[in-house]
């Protein structure tokens, strides 16, 4: 394989626009742009997660693939009408899922963000792919989107929350749950 970026700059986007992978210009603030670059956020996001030591070997294994089909999806976004993403692998999301959750007691209350320092991250890439999704979404209403993608972080941000709940029984062994009977308390001196 050659090399995909022999120059890392190109001054083509400093007139505010942005090639897209079948090498259409659009601009930077484009809803395709916006799209798959929330993707790339929440790719990194999970990377900040990988990069927390101690992280379950079972974890670490299905955040390194997601990571790989979230390089996938992002293609998909930046390349009007390519396919990658498959029903598949959003059922392989569901069934990791399920798997994780179903050793987890049952929710009573919301959870805060955080729990650790590898939970807290987990939570960030969960809120960060819900924007992914949203911006997909966006995309969506005024172009063609396959159901794969927008059903894929749906359920990658519900396997993030789950994630997060996980990290922070191994990191502290609970959760920050949030507390709503606080509201009447006196704020401290």
């Amino acid at each position: 394989m050659g090399n995909r970026l022999s120059k890392i700059y190109t001054r083509t986007g400093d007139d505010g626009t942005t090639g897209l992978g079948d090498g259409s210009r659009v601009p930077k603030d484009d809803p395709r742009v916006e799209a798959y670059g929330c993707v790339d956020e929440a790719n990194s996001a999970i990377g900040v997660v990988l990069a927390v030591p101690g992280i379950p070997s079972g974890v670490a294994e299905l955040l390194t693939r997601i990571q790989h089909e979230l390089f996938d999806l992002g293609g998909e976004l930046c390349i009007p009408g390519h396919r990658a993403i498959e029903a598949s692998q959003v059922l392989a999301l569901e069934q990791a899922l399920d798997a994780f959750n179903e050793r987890l007691p049952p929710l009573q209350e919301f959870i805060l963000p955080g729990g650790g320092p590898a939970a807290a991250a987990c939570h960030l890439a969960r809120a960060i792919c819900r924007r992914a999704e949203r911006r997909s979404w966006t995309l969506a209403r005024a172009e063609t989107v396959a159901p794969e993608p927008l059903q894929y972080l749906n359920r990658l941000s519900d396997l993030l929350f789950v994630l997060a709940r996980v990290l922070a029984r191994h990191e502290s062994g609970s959760e920050v749950l949030w507390n709503h009977e606080r509201r009447g308390s006196k704020p401290p001196p």
